[in-house]
């Protein structure tokens, strides 16, 4: 969706829209001067505004709270990667790796 139509389904204006790209809040696929907004970009931009709106959290918060959402996606991407990488190898592997995972939750 383009910029004009994210701003209007979600009730924002353009400054406030440009302060959060300027801010690293949303990160807009851009083509020359135009802005193209995916899903991702809606589903945080209503984090933000649930998080500035109804929480009352300040802008250092948002930037807190976005690194933290940014650091939990990539470490999904990661912890994915992992379990393809361990699907990967032998049973008698797995089964090592399973076991040492059983040691550690004991400790």
């Amino acid at each position: 969706m383009d910029d004009h139509e994210f701003r209007l389904y979600l009730k924002i204006d353009v400054v406030q829209l440009d302060f959060w790209v300027e801010r690293g809040w949303l990160i807009p696929e851009t083509s020359g001067e135009k802005r193209q907004f995916r899903e991702a970009d809606v589903a945080r931009a209503r984090l933000i505004l649930d998080l500035m709106g109804d929480m009352g959290v300040n802008d250092a918060g948002v930037d807190v709270v976005m690194d933290l959402v940014d650091q939990l996606h990539d470490m999904r991407g990661t912890m994915g990667k992992l379990m393809t990488a361990i699907g990967r190898q032998e049973r008698d592997v797995q089964r090592r790796l399973l076991e040492s995972l059983e040691d550690i939750d004991r400790f």
